[in-house]
């Protein structure tokens, strides 16, 4: 999706503590891992001996216990002489319960496979507190009957750790009872839904545990895990940063997606350890770094300036620094427009969207209710108000994140303004007692009723028609996807379908657009962003032969979650103090989303307050680099599909 700055020698890997793989996808990787795990079982069944593996849960290993179900099914890898040890669980937790990571092991692999059930081990959540130690204790000695474990598989949290060691664990810890980590247990509403329902405790293998494994993959894929990546790989070993303790393993192999590579040294400044082969866009980028590492505007840069800070190499590639300023300071200028799609009859050559036609149909794609004017709320009243006919396109009814009390309320409502208006009351206090007992009923399961999900999803329809209407948009131009995908009533979602597809595909056809407006913002926690843009790219391709696709341009925008750098910005919106009050006042038309959302990542700051303060940020970004000063900007850039 984003270009990869990358170098061309070993070298460029100086800084990174362990051995990485950067893989062209996730598929791709979990394939050769589930390759290896079946190697090793088919190995120590010719010698008649056990395999031995540590299994980890989350969204990471699940492609490779699928890829481990196709060989049982489709080649007959047959796992009778395997024992599994699972990393952990949390504390006190049911294995009756769909969230439990019993029931994640054997719905996502155990059974499917033909591994004998006591040879499945997993921490059990439900034992006794007195019974913690003395059952962790036996865990360890279950582990050290079985000669070790072979393989370990594990993936990442944002915290750094690695099963439910959390920052502060140390290097000799063995299998125990934990306190979770904030972060963890926020992340962890993902599937909880409610802050409220995560259990604060866990039982996990220690780091100790950990690190006697043979071999140990440590995986990660997408944007979000990129900042920790980059600390683990790069710095230095850290009871704060658990997986570092990895470094000192023998035999680790960090396997990750170029997602998830974005922020290692090699890849986002090679410059910086190694000789690059320079083309005009990472110049732009090393260039742009100089600039913002300086607080020096670009064309303020001298050949000193270049030289002390190990781009000599740079100027031998562009012959003249100063030429080379202005021309990286003309291409950066070049991505500012006040017209988003396109400024009529006006050369365009330089302009970051084409001027024909002057009135272009635009459908402006939001993941979730609210994505639209958080993320690109400016533009999206400038493209109304520049006289497009833009439609806005909600993908899923976002439903799962409104509270229990905004449903009751709404039904109370309903039986309220029935008894005021003498209407057939009855039934409408039906509806309010169903809503009240439906909430009433859920105790700690986080799953929603079909009519919980009909009121909390017409919810955030009304307040989204009540934000796109403020923008400008006509009712008839503002559509509701609900994707089926998403409509489970719990965090965890459907896998992506056909009828998920269609749908996008039906609405492109409808209008034709020639511009697409998407949510790029892939460190989204909660993964619907993802996903979201998944659709919408396999949508396109799928229409590819379609006379009007040609000259369809599809633009990412983020802001919900972080933003996209200044080398990457590839149209610029200028927000005036204006502009930027009418976005506030758009988001807060969505009041379920306000104060205290169900979902709020690891900001405490409200959403408008986020898009705004990183809005400012890149204009700041922008005017430190020495062209015009603006009160806002949002950022796009072109995804070519």
């Amino acid at each position: 999706m984003i270009k990869i700055k990358n170098s061309q020698d070993a070298s460029s890997t100086m800084l990174e503590r362990m051995p990485v793989a950067i893989k062209e996808s996730e598929d791709v990787a979990c394939k050769e891992v589930a390759s290896d795990i079946a190697r090793l079982i088919i190995e120590k069944q010719k010698k008649g001996k056990t395999a031995v593996l540590g299994l980890a849960t989350g969204v990471t290993p699940i492609k490779i216990y699928q890829e481990l179900v196709k060989k049982h099914r489709e080649e007959g890898l047959s796992f009778h002489n395997v024992v599994t040890f699972n990393l952990d669980e949390y504390y006190p937790q049911s294995k009756t319960s769909e969230l439990s990571y019993y029931y994640f092991m054997h719905h996502h692999l155990f059974d499917h496979i033909d591994i004998p059930a006591e040879n499945i081990n997993i921490p059990d959540g439900e034992i006794e507190s007195d019974k913690i130690a003395d059952y962790c204790k036996f865990y360890e000695e279950k582990i050290d009957a079985y000669g070790g474990i072979d393989i370990q598989i594990l993936g990442i949290g944002r915290t750094g750790h690695i099963g439910f060691n959390e920052p502060g664990s140390r290097q000799e810890s063995l299998t125990r009872l934990v306190k979770l980590h904030p972060v963890t247990i926020m992340d962890a509403t993902r599937e909880f839904i409610r802050e409220e329902q995560v259990p604060r405790r866990a039982i996990t293998m220690g780091i100790k545990t950990i690190s006697k494994a043979r071999k140990v993959y440590l995986l990660a894929w997408g944007e979000k895990k990129a900042p920790i990546i980059k600390e683990a790989i790069e710095g230095g070993i850290s009871e704060e940063i658990p997986a570092t303790f990895l470094q000192n393993h023998p035999n680790v192999s960090v396997m990750i997606d170029s997602d998830a590579a974005l922020e290692l040294t090699r890849i986002k400044t090679p410059w910086v350890v190694s000789v690059v082969e320079w083309d005009i866009d990472i110049a732009k980028s090393a260039v742009i770094w100089l600039g913002q590492k300086l607080k020096k505007p670009i064309l303020k840069l001298t050949e000193e300036d270049y030289r002390k800070n190990g781009l000599g190499d740079l100027l031998a590639f562009a012959g003249d620094s100063q030429k080379l300023n202005v021309k990286i300071f003309d291409s950066l200028q070049h991505t500012i427009t006040g017209w988003p799609g396109g400024k009529p009859n006006s050369d365009d050559t330089h302009r970051p969207e084409r001027a024909q036609p002057a009135h272009k149909r635009v459908i402006i794609f939001s993941p979730h209710p609210d994505d639209d004017v958080i993320s690109m709320g400016g533009t999206f009243r400038k493209l109304v108000k520049q006289g497009h006919e833009v439609h806005v396109a909600y993908q899923v009814s976002g439903n799962i994140a409104v509270f229990d009390d905004d449903a009751r309320r709404y039904g109370e409502f309903m039986r309220d303004i029935a008894q005021q208006l003498g209407l057939a009351s009855e039934e409408f206090k039906k509806i309010h007692d169903d809503v009240v007992n439906a909430i009433d009923s859920k105790g700690d399961s986080s799953k929603d009723t079909q009519l919980i999900r009909t009121v909390k999803g017409l919810i955030r329809k009304g307040e989204a028609s009540a934000g796109a209407r403020f923008i400008g948009l006509k009712d008839e131009n503002i559509h509701f996807l609900n994707l089926p995908f998403y409509e489970t009533g719990e965090a965890r979602k459907n896998t992506l379908g056909k009828e998920d597809i269609d749908i996008i595909k039906n609405l492109l056809l409808e209008v034709k657009p020639h511009q697409v407006f998407a949510a790029g913002d892939l460190r989204d926690p909660h993964g619907t962003h993802k996903v979201c843009f998944d659709a919408i790219v396999m949508a396109l391709k799928e229409l590819k032969n379609e006379e009007w696709i040609k000259d369809c341009w599809l633009w990412m925008y983020r802001g919900a979650w972080h933003e996209w750098e200044t080398d990457e910005i590839e149209m610029a919106i200028p927000l005036s103090p204006v502009d930027l009050m009418y976005k506030r006042k758009a988001i807060f038309k969505h009041q379920s989303q306000k104060d205290s959302p169900v979902f709020p990542g690891n900001d405490p700051r409200e959403f408008w307050q986020r898009a705004e303060d990183r809005n400012r940020q890149t204009a700041q970004y922008f005017d430190q680099l020495g062209l015009t000063e603006y009160e806002a900007i949002e950022a796009f850039v072109r995804y070519h599909y």
